[in-house]
């Protein structure tokens, strides 16, 4: 969970300096992609720990 927060903390600060920094709008595509880095990590790590080992 820290890592995905992580994460999600750079995406951010990636693109509000991606928008407020003039020519800097790759760093705003960086972010968001960053972003759903993130969301997919979460999304993987929750399907692996809701199944339950088979006897």
């Amino acid at each position: 969970m820290a890592l995905f927060l992580f994460l999600l903390l750079v995406a951010v600060v990636l693109g509000f300096v991606g928008v407020l920094a003039k020519g800097l709008f790759y760093l705003l595509l960086i972010g968001v992609l960053v972003a759903l880095v993130a969301f997919l990590y979460v999304g993987v790590r929750i399907r692996r720990s809701g199944r339950r080992p088979t006897r």
